[in-house]
C-alpha cells in the first residue's frame, strides 16, 4: 500500500514543472525540437497575417470596385498557404518523431532502471503500479514534449500577434475586445480546475474497474468455487455505476466549458460590431479593418481556451513526471561501489575477463540482518561456515522465514551489519553480476519467459550446443514433456508458460539452471509441485549434478533432504537449530516434531491410497 500513500502525496504538494529533469531526453532531439518551434512560429505567423490579406482584399478590390493586382494578390495569398501547409505538416512530423524518440528513451532507460533496482523496491511497489511509471507516465511526458510545445508555440504566438496588430490597427476597438479576454481566462480557470478533479477520480475509478475486471477473469475458477458470482457482478455495478455517474457530471461541465467559450466569442464578435460599425460609419476605420477585428475576436477564443487547458494539464502532468524521475532517482538496496565497477563492470558491460573462477565456499561472519521494510532483525550475529561442495537445507514451518539466508548469500539483500564472504573474499568487492552468474535458482513457483522451449531454455547459456541442451533436459526428465509438444523445442510455452502445468514448467525451469552448469545451486521447494516418481527421477540426477558444487535446498518434504550436509532449521525468522539428520532427530528438537509429523502425514495418506 506504500504506493498508494506516495499516490496521495504527489497531489498534495508538487514544485513547479520540472523540466530540467527531462532535458538529458531531450537534448539528443534539440535540432529537430528547434526546428518545431520555428516552424510553430512561422505557422503562427501566418495565421496572423490571413485576416491582414482579408482586409486588403475588402478596402482594395470591393470598396474600389477594381480587379488590379489581384493576379498577384491571388498568387501571393496561395503562396503563403502553400507555406503554411508545408510548415505545419514538418512541424507535425517533427512532434510524431519527439513523442516516439523521448517515449521510446523513458521507456528503456525506466525499465534499464529496474533492472538495477534490489528485490525490495519490487516487495514494495505492486506490478501495476511499476507498470504505470514505465507505460502510462512516459507516454503523458512524452506527449507533452512533443504534441503540448507544438500547440503552445503556434496558440501563444497567435494570442500575442493578434494583439500587437489590433492594438497596431486601432487601439480603442482592441480594447474592447481583450476586456474578454480576462474574463473568459477567469472562467476557463474555473471549469478547468473542476475537470481536472473530476478526470482525476475518473482515472481512479477506471484503475478499480481494471483491477476487479482481472481479478475477475484470473480467480475465475475460484469465483465459481465458492459461488460468489453474484457478489462480483454487485461489487462491479457498484464501481461501474460510479464511473458513470462522475462520467456524466464531468460531461456536464465540458458541455458547460464548451457553450462558455462559444459565448465568449458571440460576445466578443457583437462588441466588434457595435463599437466597429459605429466607428466605421464614422468614417474612422474602413470595412476591411471592422473584418480583421472580427476574424481577431473569433479566432482568439480557441487559442485562450487552449492555454487554460494546457496550465491544468501541465499541473497534471507534474505528477507524472514526479513519479518518472522517482523512479529514475530511487537507488538500489544492493548496489556494486565505483571500484568494484570499474574492475568487473555492471550488468549492462560486463568485464568478464576480470571475473575469478568461484569455487563456493561460503562463510557468514557476524552477519545480523533485517529487511529494508521490517522493524524486527532476522538475523542477530549468526555464523556459519559452507565448505565447498556443501549441502544444506533449511527447513521449517511456511512463512518462518526460510528464504532469508538464500536472498543474502545470492545478495537479493545486504546484511545490516557483518560480512559474507564467497571464496573468502567479501561478497561485497565482486560484482553482482558475476556472483548471480553462477548461481542456479530453481523457484518454487517457476516462471518461463514467453516464447518457444528451446528460447527459454537458452536464458541458461545462450551458447550452449543442441547436444547440451538434450542432455541438461534429460537429466532431469524433461524430456518426456518436450516429447509430448506438437512442435518439440519449438513450442509456443505462453505468457509467463501458461500452456504448460506447473509441473511442466518446474521441470523446463529444472533444465534451465543446469544448462547454466553454477557453482552454487538454490532450489527453493522446487520439488513442491511434481509427482513423487518425477521427483525420485530428479533426486537421483541433482545428487549427482551437485557433486562439488555448493548447494541451498529448501524443502518441503523433509525426506529429500536427509543426506544433507548440514540442516538448519528455522523458527519466526531465527534459526533455532542445525546439525545433520541424525544428530537432529537425537535431539528431539523442533526438527525432530517436524520430520515425525510429516512421516506419520505421509504414511496416512499412503494408506488412503491403498
Amino acid at each position: 500500500m506504500a504506493h498508494k500513500q506516495d499516490e496521495q502525496k504527489e497531489y498534495v504538494s508538487l514544485p513547479w514543472f520540472g523540466i530540467n529533469k527531462l532535458l538529458p531526453y531531450l537534448k539528443p532531439y534539440r535540432g529537430i525540437i528547434i526546428s518545431m518551434i520555428i516552424l510553430g512560429l512561422a505557422g503562427g505567423s501566418v495565421d496572423i497575417i490571413l485576416p491582414l490579406f482579408q482586409r486588403y482584399a475588402l478596402d482594395h478590390f470591393i470598396a474600389l470596385n477594381t480587379l488590379d493586382t489581384l493576379g498577384g494578390f491571388v498568387a501571393v495569398y496561395i503562396a503563403i498557404l502553400l507555406f503554411q501547409v508545408t510548415a505545419n505538416m514538418i512541424s507535425a512530423y517533427h512532434a510524431s518523431k519527439v513523442e516516439m524518440y523521448t517515449g521510446r528513451d523513458m521507456k528503456r532507460a525506466s525499465f534499464n532502471h529496474l533492472q538495477t533496482l534490489a528485490f525490495s523496491y519490487f516487495n514494495q511497489n505492486s506490478v501495476g503500479y511499476i507498470h504505470a511509471r514505465v507505460m502510462s507516465d512516459t507516454n503523458r511526458i512524452a506527449a507533452l514534449v512533443s504534441w503540448g510545445l507544438m500547440d503552445g508555440v503556434w496558440n501563444i504566438s497567435y494570442i500575442l500577434g493578434a494583439i500587437v496588430v489590433m492594438l497596431t490597427v486601432n487601439f480603442r476597438l482592441a480594447l474592447w475586445v481583450l476586456a474578454i479576454v480576462p474574463l473568459t481566462a477567469l472562467a476557463a480557470a474555473f471549469f478547468q480546475k473542476k475537470l481536472v478533479a473530476l478526470n482525476r477520480r475518473i482515472r481512479e475509478i477506471n484503475s478499480q474497474i481494471t483491477g476487479n475486471f482481472n481479478e475477475g477473469i484470473t480467480g475465475a475458477k475460484t469465483t465459481k468455487t465458492l459461488v460468489i458470482e453474484e457478489k462480483m457482478e454487485q461489487d462491479f455495478d457498484e464501481t461501474t455505476y460510479e464511473m458513470k455517474n462522475v462520467s456524466v457530471h464531468a460531461a456536464h461541465y465540458r458541455a458547460m466549458f464548451s457553450s462558455m467559450i462559444s459565448f465568449s466569442s458571440s460576445l466578443a464578435l457583437a462588441l466588434v460590431l457595435w463599437r466597429g460599425g459605429i466607428i466605421t460609419l464614422d468614417g474612422v476605420i474602413e470595412i476591411g479593418t471592422l473584418s480583421v477585428f472580427m476574424s481577431y475576436a473569433l479566432g482568439m477564443m480557441e487559442p485562450i481556451q487552449w492555454v487554460v487547458r494546457a496550465i491544468s494539464d501541465l499541473i497534471t502532468v507534474q505528477v507524472n513526471v514526479e513519479r518518472f524521475t522517482r523512479l529514475m532517482e530511487t537507488r538500489s538496496d544492493v548496489s556494486d561501489t565505483h571500484e568494484v565497477i570499474a574492475k568487473y563492470g555492471d550488468s549492462f558491460e560486463p568485464k568478464k575477463e576480470s571475473w575469478e573462477p568461484l569455487h563456493g565456499d561460503i562463510t557468514f561472519e557476524d552477519v545480523t540482518f533485517k529487511y529494508p521494510d521490517g522493524d524486527e532483525y532476522v538475523l542477530e550475529h549468526f555464523n556459519l561456515h559452507v565448505p565447498q561442495g556443501t549441502n544444506v537445507a533449511i527447513v521449517g514451518e511456511t512463512g518462518a522465514g526460510k528464504s532469508t539466508l538464500v536472498n543474502l548469500v545470492c545478495r537479493f539483500f545486504e546484511p545490516t551489519s557483518g560480512r559474507i564472504l564467497i571464496d573468502g573474499r567479501d561478497a561485497r568487492e565482486r560484482s553482482q553480476l558475476w556472483l548471480h552468474s553462477n548461481i542456479g535458482y530453481v523457484l518454487q513457483t517457476p516462471h518461463l519467459f514467453s516464447g518457444t522451449v528451446l528460447e527459454n531454455l537458452r536464458y541458461g547459456n545462450p551458447d550452449a550446443t543442441m547436444e547440451q541442451i538434450e542432455a541438461a533436459v534429460k537429466s532431469v526428465s524433461a524430456d518426456t514433456v518436450i516429447a509430448r509438444m506438437d512442435k518439440g523445442y519449438d513450442s509456443d510455452v505462453g505468457e509467463g508458460g501458461d500452456l504448460l502445468s506447473t509441473g511442466e514448467k518446474q521441470l523446463l525451469s529444472f533444465a534451465r539452471a543446469i544448462l547454466a552448469d553454477p557453482r552454487i545451486f538454490v532450489l527453493d521447494e522446487a520439488t513442491s509441485s511434481i509427482d513423487t516418481v518425477t521427483e525420485k527421477l530428479i533426486q537421483d540426477a541433482i545428487e549427482h549434478l551437485m557433486k562439488g558444487r555448493t548447494s541451498f535446498v529448501i524443502a518441503h518434504r523433509l525426506s529429500t533432504i536427509r543426506q544433507a550436509d548440514v540442516i538448519l532449521v528455522v523458527h519466526d525468522g531465527r534459526i533455532i537449530e542445525q546439525g545433520t539428520h541424525t544428530e537432529l532427530i537425537a535431539k528431539k528438537g523442533a526438527y525432530y516434531n517436524l520430520y515425525t509429523r510429516q512421516f506419520q502425514e505421509e504414511a496416512v495418506e499412503s494408506a488412503f491410497k491403498e
